[in-house]
This record gives C-alpha cells, sequence and structure tokens, in this order.
C-alpha cells in the first residue's frame, strides 16, 4: 500500500448520485489498491427491483453486504469498494471481519438528482428520496470521514488521505 498509515479496507458509502464509484476508482489508483464495484454484486432480483423503482429492504440487501464484505476481504493486502452502507447497521455488518474505514460523499439533493437523470444506471432518480430518507449519516464513534461530494476529484482523494488515523477501532 502506497501510505502505511492508510487502512487496509476502505468503503465509499452514500446514495446514489454522489461519487462514490468515481471517487472510489481514484482512491484505490492513488493508493495502490484493487477497486471492487459494489453495484456489480447485486443480485440479479435486486437490479431487477431498483430498475421498477422499487427500493430494497434490509432482508434484500443482506446478501449484497455479505457479498461486498467478502469481496474486500479476498483483497488480504487491502482495498477500496463503493457501497451505499446506508445505515448504521449495514455499517457494522461490513466491518465484523475487521475496521473498516468509511468515507461519505455529501452532495445536495438537486446534484443527486441532475447527476443520476444524466447516466445510464439500474437506479433511478425516483429512488433518491427513499435513500436520503434511509441514510444514517456516520456518527463520531465510526470509524470514517465526511466530505464534499462536489469538489474536483483529485481534492477529495487528498481529503480522505489527509484524514486517515493509523488508530483504527478495535
Amino acid at each position: 500500500m502506497a501510505d502505511v498509515t492508510a487502512p487496509k479496507h476502505i468503503i465509499v458509502m452514500g446514495v446514489s448520485g454522489c461519487g462514490k464509484s468515481t471517487l472510489g476508482s481514484g482512491l484505490a489508483s492513488r493508493l495502490g489498491l484493487p477497486f471492487i464495484e459494489g453495484d456489480d454484486l447485486h443480485p440479479a432480483a435486486n437490479i431487477a427491483r431498483m430498475r421498477e423503482g422499487l427500493p430494497l429492504d434490509d432482508a434484500m440487501r443482506k446478501p449484497w453486504l455479505e457479498s461486498v464484505a467478502a469481496a474486500l476481504r479476498a483483497y488480504r493486502e487491502g482495498s477500496v469498494a463503493s457501497c451505499s452502507a446506508l445505515k448504521r447497521s449495514y455499517r457494522r455488518a461490513l466491518s465484523m471481519g475487521g475496521p473498516i474505514f468509511f468515507v461519505h460523499p455529501m452532495v445536495e439533493q438537486v446534484s443527486l438528482m441532475e447527476r443520476v437523470t444524466k447516466r445510464q444506471h439500474f437506479m433511478p432518480a425516483s429512488l433518491i428520496e427513499s435513500q436520503l430518507q434511509t441514510l444514517e449519516p456516520l456518527e463520531a464513534e465510526e470509524w470514517g470521514c465526511t466530505i464534499s461530494g462536489i469538489l474536483p476529484l483529485a481534492q477529495q482523494v487528498d481529503q480522505i488521505i489527509s484524514g486517515f488515523r493509523a488508530d483504527a477501532p478495535s
């Protein structure tokens, strides 16, 4: 890993359109770590449901979260993944195999809607409101940082790297 103080595993979290994939890929590249696109790990039934404009419930998210956690841990030297991880309970489940540093790029709802409307993706803009209602921001005891998701990518990555703490919670 490029920076010995960098966390071993990192998840870029947040609602659809906040820049998880772009930021995660950029951060992974800077740190010399593999990037895992969490959306690629959704079961087909989840994708079909979201395409229909229907939100997932906790039971539907569980196997997906397990897949994301397993994909992270498959890279023993470290990895970066994108995963909405909207609730604290999801982040706790993802962290069961060891500490994960969570990065939450914040973006205003208007910008989220614009971003999601402009892209080709299974997640329709109609689900943004549901995701925002589900979102539980990082709490002080959670290992991670919140940054502005509207900054240029390089600045976002710089902020994240400067926010790493070597003292991961147990």
